[in-house]
């Protein structure tokens, strides 16, 4: 798409989904549009499995006439399945900044809530979401986390939620995307065992793809990415020989996202330190095994949730 178009479709976008947003609570509480993103495969450690399906879904937008040719046609939707922190929704982002298109993203769990507690107007939420997609560019659709009832966002095992309504307003919701053309569709669950088989029916969520990072090399993988991330950020080397593999050998629990928490917090203790008119080292090794001990002994403690993949 030329720049030109790109910054229409933009501004298109954003305005459309805006007005939207502003006539309904929930939708306005609940997603969030990036208008353009630019967020590449590579940033992603590892993963290289979900990568090529990402790749080969996008070709749903790019290069339709592909699915032809070789006599079958695009996946209505993907799903996602993996524990939270692994990558889905980087993957999903990554997705939408391959074929050009915006990225929205629906949180179930934070819907659901908002419709019931504000005691939301679902016809008048459904016929604005057909027809503010059917007037929007093409857009990169996420719902994120469709096992809403054992989201930990929401106190996680929910036994009091109405479950019935709540599934056919998302079944509806999910129908109506999939109908709507031009448009890309991916939805998410940490809790794969326990998701209502309604979502992986014929024409919704068909292709179902498992996150599951490859230990320990696609966390070293990411972790390398982030290092070098904030490095460029800094504008200076921060870092003193890690031995990636050591650091991550002492705890296999973490997810990748945990994992990059750990490193962040490594480097905070750092500029802690520099802010009390020290001179700290670079982060080394053993700096890193420490935060590491130290997040497991607080998960287990606290029961903390996971971290995301940031």
């Amino acid at each position: 798409m030329p720049k030109e178009d790109s910054a229409i479709a933009k501004e298109r976008a954003l305005n459309l989904w805006g007005s939207f947003a502003r006539k309904v609570d929930p939708i306005a509480q609940a997603t969030e549009l990036e208008a353009i993103p630019d967020f590449d495969l590579g940033h992603i450690g590892g993963l290289e499995g979900p990568k090529e399906e990402i790749q080969t879904y996008a070709c749903a937008a790019t290069d339709p006439e592909v699915y032809a040719r070789w006599g079958t046609y695009p996946p209505s939707a993907l799903l996602l399945i993996g524990r939270q922190g692994v990558g889905k929704t980087l993957l999903a982002r990554a997705l939408a900044s391959l074929t050009g298109t915006s990225f929205l993203t629906v949180r179930v769990p934070r819907l659901v809530i908002e419709v019931i507690h504000r005691g939301g107007k679902v016809g008048e939420l459904l016929q604005g979401w057909s027809q503010v997609l059917d007037e929007m560019p093409p857009v990169t659709v996420l719902f994120e986390e469709l096992e809403f009832s054992q989201a930990r966002e929401i106190g996680a095992h929910r036994a009091d939620l109405p479950v019935g309504p709540v599934m056919d307003l998302l079944l509806d919701l999910v129908d109506r995307t999939i109908a709507a053309s031009d448009h890309l569709v991916v939805g998410t669950t940490s809790h794969p065992d326990t998701l209502r088989r309604a979502f992986a029916a014929p024409g919704r969520f068909e292709r179902v793809v498992e996150v599951n990072p490859v230990f320990p090399e696609d966390v070293v993988a990411a972790l390398a990415i982030h290092a070098t991330a904030a490095e460029k950020r800094a504008g200076h080397a921060l870092f003193d020989g890690i031995e990636w593999e050591r650091v991550i050998d002492h705890h296999r629990e973490p997810s990748t996202g945990e994992w990059i928490h750990i490193l962040h917090a490594a480097l905070r203790r750092k500029a802690r330190g520099e802010a009390s008119g020290e001179n700290p080292a670079l982060v080394q090794t053993e700096d890193l095994v420490v935060e590491a001990t130290r997040f497991h002994q607080a998960a287990g403690r606290l029961a903390l949730p996971t971290g995301n993949y940031v």
